[in-house]
């Protein structure tokens, strides 16, 4: 059985860092038929499918379909595969590519990457750095993959836009075929198609649907994360096995048997009650610091709002900030505020117990000594010394940390950590009583940046 990854919010209850910054026993039990209450509404929203990301890791079609369109495509050997997407449509595949593929992977071999395409996550309209990845990403080596729901995301259909362009001077319209896979909302009956339905029906493209009920910060695990993911030759088994297995854990009713829950009600706790107003998460692994970037928009995204749930208080003002931070890295750049500023944080530490590669520090030589404890150690045992050393100091200094251990990075535990955060954030709009599936103010913008490009109504 694979080992999966173990949650522990000890850093964070008073007994580690004083009743003023930590959860209490009685805080907890107080909270728990809050808790209670709130897993059967979700648990009922669940059934009624309101809400589709808990069970797409049972969807075993769309992981056939996924498998057999990236076999059809790898057969040419692309060179590039690029993805055309923003927020939920980008933050997802970079976070698996950054944990489960290679560092440098791009600068490796086509041998050294198993024949695999390199992979490039295009998620801003910054026109030098798109410029730059059409020069480098020839179209006639490239496969694009197109993700909207919508089908109408500015900043997707105008990356498309200027691809099209390009492939079709490159390889001809009829070819579009071979290069260009869409990934949108499903048509629905009498409706009018969207640009990208629309694309796909004209020139025959390969397309899979977002189901409907699933919004794009929860959508790692739908047609949205799998088709990179297989095309870059990820587990797709062992990442849907990740999700059950936390699946498992999070369908308990219980606050102190359910990880996610447990973890939500310390960071509402801690914002409602201990000034506790920004949720840090601090990897000690590169493999895991795209997966932060991902946390921030599903927190964010989902907790930030103006009103509560029912609507009767529109300045509600709730949520937390979430930070972005890197072990060792931010021991020298962050950790110094974390210590010594403000104590208006909770942090989750992520640590990983085996990584992939061990590094041996040579003994002292002639031209360098060093400290004599580097001498004959490695860099593994330095990045868990380090990871301990910032634990300790954030409890001795009473600052709430939470941690998740992963006994190493693969896909079974990174699903098992994305799924949980998932299902977290669930519980989490519950507690602070706002709506975690909308973004009203998010489509605001949208509304503003087509009249500011001169768009009409």
């Amino acid at each position: 059985m694979t080992q999966g990854i173990r949650i522990s919010i000890s850093g964070a209850r008073s007994a580690a860092v004083g009743r003023e910054h930590g959860v209490t026993p009685s805080e907890l039990k107080a909270l728990e038929p809050v808790v209670a209450q709130a897993h059967r509404a979700l648990r009922a929203e669940r059934s009624q499918k309101r809400y589709g990301f808990y069970d797409l890791h049972k969807d075993k079609a769309i992981l056939g379909e996924v498998q057999r369109a990236a076999k059809g495509f790898s057969k040419a050997r692309p060179q590039n595969l690029v993805v055309l997407g923003i927020g939920g449509s980008a933050l997802g595949t970079t976070a698996l590519v950054t944990a489960l593929k290679p560092p440098y992977y791009n600068l490796l071999s086509e041998e050294e990457r198993g024949g695999r395409p390199r992979v490039f996550v295009m998620d801003n309209v910054d026109p030098e750095t798109f410029h730059q990845m059409m020069r480098i990403c020839p179209p006639k080596k490239t496969i694009y993959n197109v993700i909207s729901k919508s089908g109408g995301t500015a900043e997707t259909v105008a990356q498309l836009l200027i691809v099209v362009d390009q492939l079709e001077k490159a390889v001809g319209a009829s070819a579009l075929k071979e290069h260009l896979v869409v990934t949108t909302g499903a048509l629905e009956r009498g409706a009018k198609p969207n640009p990208l339905q629309a694309l796909v029906k004209k020139r025959g493209l390969v397309s899979f649907d977002v189901p409907p009920n699933v919004g794009g910060r929860f959508s790692v695990f739908s047609s949205v994360g799998l088709f990179p993911a297989a095309v870059l030759g990820m587990d797709l088994k062992a990442l849907f096995a990740g999700c059950a297995s936390m699946d498992k854990q999070c369908s308990r009713a219980s606050l102190q048997d359910n990880p996610a829950y447990l973890r939500a009600a310390v960071e509402f706790l801690g914002s409602r009650d201990k000034g506790k107003s920004i949720s840090v998460m601090l990897p000690y692994a590169d493999a895991l610091r795209d997966v932060a970037d991902w946390y921030r928009q599903i927190w964010a995204e989902s907790l930030g709002k103006r009103c509560n749930l029912d609507g009767t208080n529109t300045a509600w003002y709730a949520g937390q900030t979430p930070v972005k931070a890197l072990g060792v890295t931010d021991q020298h750049s962050q950790l110094q505020l974390y210590l010594e500023g403000p104590n208006d944080k909770i942090i989750t530490v992520l640590g990983v117990a085996a990584f992939r590669k061990r590094v041996p520090i040579p003994k002292a030589g002639p031209s360098v000594k060093g400290p004599a404890y580097l001498h004959g150690s490695t860099l593994n045992k330095l990045m868990a010394a380090e990871r301990k050393a910032t634990v300790d100091s954030l409890k001795e200094n009473d600052r709430p940390v939470m941690a998740v251990n992963f006994p190493q990075v693969n896909e079974f535990t990174v699903a098992e950590l994305l799924y949980m955060l998932e299902v977290e954030t669930a519980m989490a709009g519950r507690l602070f009583d706002v709506d975690a599936f909308g973004q009203p103010a998010v489509e605001q913008i949208k509304v503003l940046t087509r009249r500011n490009m001169g768009a009409k109504g």
